[in-house]
């Protein structure tokens, strides 16, 4: 039998033992070798399911699959020749992974408080690994609630057929304190059949059976819709209660499993552990759990539930707009967790919920800004961000996911969350306004003020029909959606020269492949049009030969800048100032296309059609502003010589940034030549750079 792909890439790439670490990104595998000379290209590059092979500098090598990448990556991982090798995910541009993103983004909310810190772990490790299956059980809700308001299927919770197709997506919601105990336990070093085997004990017919027991008293309560009872226990009181759904009792009893379990492991002896940890584990945690923990972990929840239902009753406009406007902020950091467990005890309790509206708002203006950054990827020729962009748009507008958007987009790029705000916010306010306008009847007969649902769903397209009041929030959605879209493709998500550096690899790609075509002799006066209308600077404006420098200093050639992007010459040709004074000036004349708010970088275009990029410094975009006195705003006209901004570069080294001022044409490809003057000491406003048409 033919070896599969993954074990073929792994042959041609010099086998197991010359692979340091794998990861990938989004259509390619990315190897770090021991000795990428062992590496045979010639192989990968005829490979049945291998795009292209692409050596890197030193020891890396890139081998390209498209859209099945991780497939085919966690085929490698799980090949028991590749045991002990790390991976993680990474971006196509070699930035951060998207691992290191939400690993950067979770720890600003950490140090500060360790035990917090931890808390916020344990709730989001209990919950994330079930994400799947609510997902899917939401996608079946969804479909039922569709057919049955399009009348295809009776609303009939008698017949036969109607009870199986509950039972599929009812089993994941009345189990759940089953899956939750049993990812709580792992997360905390437990068994976890020990955790998931005690939380079951309290939802077998047996034990809810106590409630219908002749000894047993129990209490109506109209608030909630709920029984709560008393059982005789061996002379002691219970409180019994319906457990089926909740989710904050299997979280309490696994933290006291935790107690208990390494406690027994430190005074029984290794050799009876395997009996005898259990087994007093299931007696004590499980009579604690009955008797204690099991009713605290009810009597919290709903507590914590008629709280939010009063806020939502007594100041629906405050909740409406308060949840997506946190949740941009709740998620990257992991502390969306206590909002979706009480969703889930909204639903046990209440018998619906009222967060996951508002909270489809913030979604949607996630999806929003992702439609608008795959807009402009689209218009820009940007081809890795536009397979970014489009799995994450895929992801969150099919399956509600806005994981793939955030880590792989929105932190990347921060000016994203100043446009997605707004969107969520308008949203927040037309579902509050039409929400108090047109209130939802509860199936019991309850007027709430705001969207609700009887079900736990990821907000998405597909689960639209879950709401109550459903053209509410369809159009509370679509007002957040549209608003984020708007914004990120009239006012960009990208600084000045993360802008220009898509452009001139754009520029590139595309003057090679019009090298090539002329190269093969096929069209050639076509393509020389295509290229003239892309790239030949307005002729009748006055012709620009020089560029001056922005500052006073030492000249160097972009090589010895220190920055791989400016030397790679992905924004143009240029180069690098050492300052000797702090005003930094305008290079030409023109129209200034970009200020960046921080005062680091100003982009202009003179009228002629030359392209020129200033950048104050390296990774000075971190100073946020400080230190830089910006004295033009964007899309005013300057002359050459006229003040750009203020520098104090003495706050620029004591911050630890290199203050060499960086200068690019960055529409070289554009003109026949463009000459950088290196080696020399300059004044502001004298030529460091020619150009030739």
């Amino acid at each position: 039998m033919a070896d599969s792909l993954a074990s073929q890439i792994i042959t041609a790439i010099g086998g197991p033992e010359n692979v340091r670490s794998l990861t990938h990104c989004a259509t390619r595998l990315r190897f770090e070798l021991v000795d990428a000379s062992k590496v045979d290209q010639n192989s990968l590059e005829h490979m049945q399911g291998v795009l292209g092979a692409v050596p890197q500098s030193g020891d890396r090598f890139q081998v390209v699959i498209g859209g099945g990448v991780a497939t085919v990556y966690e085929n490698i991982m799980h090949l028991p020749e590749m045991a002990g090798v790390g991976g993680a995910s990474a971006s196509d541009d070699g930035q951060k992974s998207n691992a290191d993103v939400k690993a950067e983004a979770r720890s600003k909310a950490r140090g500060k408080v360790a035990w917090l810190d931890s808390f916020f772990e344990y709730l989001s490790d209990s919950f994330r690994p079930i994400l799947g299956v609510l997902l899917g059980a939401s996608i079946i809700i969804a479909l039922v609630n569709l057919l049955i308001s399009l009348n295809v299927i009776p609303n009939d919770e008698v017949s036969a057929g109607w009870v199986f197709v509950k039972a599929i997506w009812k089993g994941v919601f009345y189990f759940l304190p089953i899956m939750v105990a049993y990812n709580a336990s792992k997360k905390l070093k437990v068994d976890p059949w020990l955790g998931g085997a005690i939380m079951a004990m309290l939802m077998t017919p047996q034990f809810t059976g106590l409630m219908d027991a002749k000894t047993t008293t129990c209490v109506e309560n109209a608030a909630l819709g709920t029984k709560s009872c008393m059982a005789n226990i061996f002379g002691l009181p219970m409180a019994l209660s319906d457990y089926s759904g909740n989710v904050f009792v299997p979280l309490l009893m696994a933290a006291v499993l935790a107690l208990v379990y390494h406690g027994l492991k430190r005074i029984i002896p290794e050799s009876v552990q395997l009996v005898f940890v259990p087994f007093f584990c299931m007696i004590i945690v499980g009579a604690l759990t009955a008797f204690i923990i099991g009713p605290i972990g009810v009597w919290v929840g709903n507590g914590l539930g008629v709280g939010l239902a009063w806020m939502n009753t007594h100041a629906p406009f405050i909740f409406a707009i308060i949840i997506p406007m946190l949740y941009p902020f709740l998620v990257p950091l992991g502390l969306h967790w206590p909002l979706n467990a009480l969703m889930l005890m909204n639903i046990q309790t209440l018998g619906y919920d009222f967060i996951q509206g508002p909270m489809g708002v913030w979604n949607f203006a996630c999806f929003g800004a992702t439609a608008g950054v795959l807009f402009l990827a689209v218009r820009d020729k940007d081809k890795d961000m536009r397979q970014t962009a489009l799995g994450a748009l895929a992801a969150g507008l099919l399956g509600g996911v806005s994981e793939p958007s955030l880590y792989g987009i929105h932190l990347r790029y921060k000016l994203i969350y100043k446009r997605m705000l707004v969107g969520c916010g308008l949203g927040g306010v037309v579902i509050a306004i039409l929400g108090w306008l047109f209130p939802s009847v509860t199936a019991a007969g309850q007027t709430v003020h705001g969207v609700t649902t009887t079900a736990f769903a990821f907000t998405s397209l597909l689960t639209i029909p879950v709401f109550n009041q459903m053209w509410v929030y369809a159009v509370s959605i679509a007002v957040s959606f549209l608003t984020s879209f708007l914004l990120i493709i009239t006012f960009d998500y990208r600084t000045p020269e993360q802008k220009a550096e898509v452009l001139a690899r754009a520029a590139a790609n595309q003057k090679t492949a019009v090298s090539s075509v002329e190269a093969k002799g096929v069209a050639p006066a076509a393509a020389t049009v295509t290229a003239t209308k892309t790239e030949a600077p307005a002729a009748a404006a006055a012709t620009t030969t020089v560029v001056n420098a922005p500052v006073a200093g030492h000249v160097i050639s972009l090589d010895e800048t220190g920055d791989p992007v400016f030397a790679s010459r992905a924004l143009g040709e240029g180069v690098g100032i050492q300052p000797a004074d702090s005003t930094v000036v305008a290079p030409v004349s023109g129209v200034l296309q970009t200020v960046a708010e921080t005062g680091h970088a100003f982009g202009i275009k003179t009228d002629d059609g030359v392209e020129v990029l200033v950048h104050v410094g390296i990774d000075t975009v971190k100073m946020n502003g400080e230190g830089f006195d910006v004295k033009v705003k964007a899309n005013e006209h300057v002359n050459a010589g006229d003040n750009l901004v203020v520098v104090d570069f003495d706050k620029v080294k004591e911050a630890g940034y290199s203050t060499t001022t960086l200068m690019t044409v960055l529409n070289t490809v554009a003109f026949a030549s463009v000459t950088p003057k290196t080696g020399v000491d300059v004044k502001a406003g004298e030529s460091v750079i020619d150009i030739q048409r």
